[in-house]
């Protein structure tokens, strides 16, 4: 072979390896795309602390806030996940909770510094507008952002949460006189006694897998599952929580009295100044009662309950198909 159609046949190769190795790495073809949904994830630097987020969807961006105090964003997976459909979804690890930076300083867990957190996401995240969606304690810093920073909403929902800490510390002493009696006592004697300090070492700083059965076992299991008790739902495994934020906002003295940081929370009377379109879900059967959330509803905002089928503190959960219509005819989608 002549020196010239020897180096014509060498750019040939090259052409048809580029050309195979383009195709090879090349990503789904436009006929596909639209039924990919890539996650995107990362870490927003908050005033010098870390908040990890997780992001998926199309459409008008929608923010979500776990409760707890102290829980993460990964028990809304996978049932909301079909909102991604109509929404990208913006999960967030409060500050030192799930994947988020914690704190030396416990004093630094405050709604007011969660609340700044969701500002910073949203900002860093250049989200411009959006509607935030919080349940249980999530549902709580809903209300608090929306307080301060409702210019930057769309649309808020509130999930099975409270605009009062008074009001449901008489909720839960209402579901203590419920329960049976060998239970309510065996709570009162473990309360008394103390719920921090027990066990070896590694156990001291929580609660004792005692106290964890009976409260979040028998004592909250039937306001938190309804229709579909999760069979993996086990309330000692659900210990796995930030314990120094959850005590610092919830308190030391048990499940059936918020006596830490939130007692400030008593935003009913400041709740006509939320202009934003709001949406309350709440299950009839719920840990936060119902009546909580019709407190909510004395300012223009829409209150969506179960049906005639009893639904637990975990809506989604126990009735997705509800949840999801709820959330989607809210949105006009």
């Amino acid at each position: 072979m002549t020196k010239p159609l020897a180096l014509f046949a060498l750019f040939l190769m090259l052409m048809l390896t580029a050309a195979i190795a383009t195709a090879q790495n090349a990503g789904p073809s436009s006929a596909d795309t639209a039924a990919v949904y890539t996650i995107r994830e990362g870490y927003v630097d908050a005033h010098g602390l870390m908040i990890y987020y997780k992001t998926f969807g199309r459409g008008k961006p929608l923010m979500l806030l776990h409760g707890g105090p102290g829980a993460s964003h990964d028990y809304f997976l996978p049932y909301l996940i079909p909102l991604a459909r109509h929404y990208p979804l913006i999960f967030i690890d409060e500050r030192g909770s799930g994947r988020s930076q914690t704190l030396e300083d416990v004093s630094g867990y405050t709604i007011e510094n969660m609340v700044e957190d969701v500002e910073a996401v949203r900002q860093a995240l250049g989200l411009g507008q959006i509607s935030l969606l919080g349940h249980s304690y999530g549902g709580v810093l809903a209300q608090a952002y929306a307080l301060k920073y409702q210019k930057n909403l769309s649309r808020l929902i509130l999930a099975s949460t409270f605009a009062s800490t008074k009001a449901i510390n008489e909720v839960f002493v209402r579901m203590k006189e419920k329960m049976p009696a060998d239970l309510r006592e065996r709570l009162n004697k473990m309360e008394a006694e103390g719920l921090y300090g027990h066990g070896k070492d590694y156990e001291k700083n929580r609660y004792t897998a005692e106290y964890m059965t009976a409260a979040w076992g028998e004592g909250y299991f039937p306001y938190i599952y309804q229709n579909r008790p999760d069979a993996n739902y086990d309330p000692v495994d659900g210990g796995k929580i930030s314990w120094e934020l959850y005590r610092e906002m919830w308190g030391s003295h048990g499940e059936f009295v918020i006596d830490g940081n939130l007692k400030s929370v008593e935003y009913t009377d400041r709740l006509p100044t939320i202009k934003v379109p709001t949406l309350i879900l709440v299950g009839d059967h719920d840990e936060s009662a119902p009546s909580l959330s019709q407190a909510i509803q004395k300012k223009d905002c829409r209150l969506a309950t179960g049906d005639s089928a009893q639904i637990g503190d975990m809506t989604f959960v126990d009735q997705p198909g509800m949840f999801e219509k709820a959330v989607e005819e809210f949105f006009g989608t």
